[in-house]
């Protein structure tokens, strides 16, 4: 169980620094080579003009939007330095979610920030709420308050679907490195204890087979929080540095919709988590 490339998406208007630290640590930890993906496409002003002018206009957009991404490559190699190899940079003037979703492939996990508040900038910044959806690797999100990976003890959001089995799998290697392992599914009916009991017992014998020992936890809801705070409330109780867990979301209208847990896990975390769709 092992990582040999990890991805690392860089915005052009949100801080990169705690997204590059933890990727620089998730590397170091697995002997792995990282690579740098950030694209900008350049957005006409609203009184854009047609001719000359307005080919003048795209150019001097599109030569600050390469000096922008040359900023960011540089930030890149420094905060990197030496502790991945190989390490590769990969660019363009594109949709950021696009340019990202074109390279992925060559990665065994995506290390993104955290979603700011609000409607994303799609011309500068791969929102992770589109990248876990549509990725095909596990998506780690990184909060700007982050500067390593803590794995001493990881939460594992547990929940009855492929996306939470999908999220297990995916995370065996982090698994395999944290000092404790806590599989926790927070009940929505109290008439089901027994049956989540049994649930998390084989995966925990599951994870034993991989040589990793994990310990299982009920959790019912908390009086007046809803299913995400109670996973907040649950992860602080055991320090948790890291939250493994299935994302779910659906597509509707073009616009892709995240469920309750997964959109607080994107957006509001004040920890790692991995979410695999």
């Amino acid at each position: 169980m092992t990582l040999s490339t990890v991805m690392v998406s860089l915005a052009l208007n949100q801080p990169n620094e705690a997204r590059l630290q933890v990727a620089s640590d998730l590397a170091a930890r697995f002997g792995a080579g990282i690579i740098g993906v950030a694209a900008a496409e350049f957005t006409p002003p609203l009184y854009f003009t047609t001719g000359e002018q307005a080919q003048d206009l795209i150019e001097q957009g599109e030569a600050a939007l390469q000096a922008r991404l040359g900023e960011l490559e540089q930030q890149f190699r420094s905060v990197i330095g030496d502790r991945a190899a190989p390490l590769s940079w990969r660019s363009a003037l594109d949709f950021p979610i696009r340019h990202a979703l074109s390279q992925v492939r060559a990665a065994d996990i995506l290390v993104t920030g955290s979603a700011p508040s609000g409607v994303a900038d799609a011309y500068a910044t791969a929102s992770p709420k589109d990248l876990v959806m549509q990725a095909g690797r596990p998506l780690l999100v990184v909060p700007d308050t982050a500067n390593w990976l803590d794995l001493g003890t990881v939460l594992v959001a547990w929940k009855e679907t492929p996306e939470a089995r999908r999220a297990v799998g995916d995370a065996l290697p982090l698994l395999a490195k944290a000092s404790d392992v806590v599989v926790v599914e927070i009940l929505e009916n109290t008439s089901e204890f027994d049956a989540c009991e049994a649930r998390l017992d084989d995966v925990v014998a599951w994870l034993r087979r991989h040589d990793i020992v994990a310990s299982a936890r009920v959790e019912e809801p908390g009086q007046g929080r809803n299913v995400a705070a109670r996973l907040d409330a649950v992860a602080a109780d055991f320090t948790a540095g890291l939250i493994v867990a299935g994302a779910y979301g659906h597509s509707r209208f073009r616009e892709l919709v995240l469920g309750g847990v997964t959109e607080h896990l994107v957006t509001r975390a004040e920890r790692c988590v991995l979410l695999s769709h």
